[in-house]
């Protein structure tokens, strides 16, 4: 909701397409700068206190927000910093959220588990933005602020309950450059890992339709912050029943082809929602969006925490963060300022194209990813 909220907003004050696309810069620069330390945070110290923390501080930004905006103060200088400071704190949530999983269930469900966990969120996708348009059109951007402010605290006060193991925390993680680089060299040196970890990247930075929704639904289908919200929510449907369909299968065959599926999915379903012309079609080609981006993601988290030594997971996640995460807000940059000169529906076509081709090349060159099937396929009934 307040990712609506805040691109809407920018959009209202500025009218400029190149205004959201520094939103998604300011984004990225939190994500490159804050991605590797929190990842060694993260393997350093306990995982679930990390998870409180990271949400203690957004509460107080969205709280932030809600006033700036309730007393007229709001400027898109002030959004750009505040989004800074929101992916900042969300770098150090990401690498902790998907460490803990393993500590709570076995490695032959880990499919399953991170299914739910990516349905889960795909779900808040859905219904969010959805709700979050009707609520700018009622209450103004202040009140989804100040709603996003009360969630943060209802996710705290669920977290407290839940026992979580803790994870193994050898004696050479510290906090020094020799920790971080070990990381980072895990990572590069296998194919399998960096080669999957480049796929986020290219979809989510040639395909990354997402920033420009504001545009299509003020200025192509003229269909106001409702309609906004349901463009914003199509792509978590087409997750969501895509991550029901993955959570219920316990083998998957082929996985290295599936992942190199969904993402050449992902970049078909971008190239057609440029051109479909009408709100109906751009409705349908987004929720195929996120059926692509489902099949891919959640084969390929599991691929990597399989493939991670446990005190590895929190700089493995932050490697990936920076691709995962980056790809995006980079993507969101280049799609704003791309727009700005040839117009939202051709940033939206030549993306998509660009993520078909680079996907194919990567599928051709690394055999090892082609032909990836998990080790623990075998072990489930």
């Amino acid at each position: 909701m307040q990712v609506v909220a805040i691109n809407w907003q920018v959009y209202e004050l500025t009218g400029s397409a190149a205004s959201l696309g520094f939103v998604g810069l300011s984004a990225f620069l939190a994500v490159m700068i804050f991605s590797l330390p929190s990842g060694l945070i993260v393997d350093k110290f306990d995982r679930k206190k990390i998870l409180i923390v990271s949400q203690i501080l957004p509460l107080l930004l969205a709280l932030i927000f809600a006033g700036m905006t309730i007393y007229k103060t709001i400027t898109p200088l002030y959004i750009y910093i505040l989004v800074f400071f929101i992916f900042g704190f969300r770098s150090l949530q990401g690498p902790a959220r998907q460490s803990i999983v393993p500590q709570l269930v076995p490695k032959e469900y880990f499919v399953n588990a991170f299914s739910l966990q990516t349905i889960s969120r795909q779900l808040s996708l859905m219904i969010g933005p959805a709700f979050g348009g009707f609520m700018i059109a009622y209450f103004g951007v202040e009140g989804i602020y100040l709603f996003n402010a009360v969630t943060f605290l209802i996710y705290i006060l669920t977290l407290i309950p839940i026992q979580i193991k803790a994870h193994e925390v050898l004696s050479e993680v510290s906090f020094s450059f020799k920790s971080l680089w070990d990381g980072i060299t895990f990572v590069t040196s296998n194919p399998v890992l960096i080669y999957s970890m480049a796929l986020d990247f290219i979809a989510n930075f040639f395909s990354s339709a997402t920033i420009l929704l504001p545009i299509f639904a003020k200025d192509v289908f003229s269909i106001g912050p409702q309609g906004l919200g349901f463009l914003y929510a199509a792509p978590a449907i087409g997750s969501t029943v895509a991550g029901f369909v993955m959570a219920s299968y316990h083998h998957i065959k082929n996985q290295g082809l599936f992942i190199l599926g969904g993402v050449i999915l992902f970049g078909l379903a971008t190239l057609l929602f440029g051109l479909s012309g009408s709100y109906f079609w751009a409705l349908v080609f987004l929720t195929m969006v996120g059926v692509g981006d489902m099949i891919s993601a959640v084969l390929r988290t599991t691929m990597r925490q399989i493939m991670t030594p446990d005190h590895l997971k929190g700089r493995m996640v932050a490697v990936n963060t920076l691709f995962v995460q980056g790809g995006p807000m980079a993507g969101e940059a280049q799609a704003g300022f791309t727009a700005q000169f040839i117009g939202a529906p051709l940033t939206a076509v030549f993306g998509g194209a660009l993520t078909i081709a680079l996907t194919i090349l990567i599928g051709l060159k690394v055999k090892k990813l082609r032909e990836y099937q998990s080790p623990y396929d075998n072990i489930l009934p």
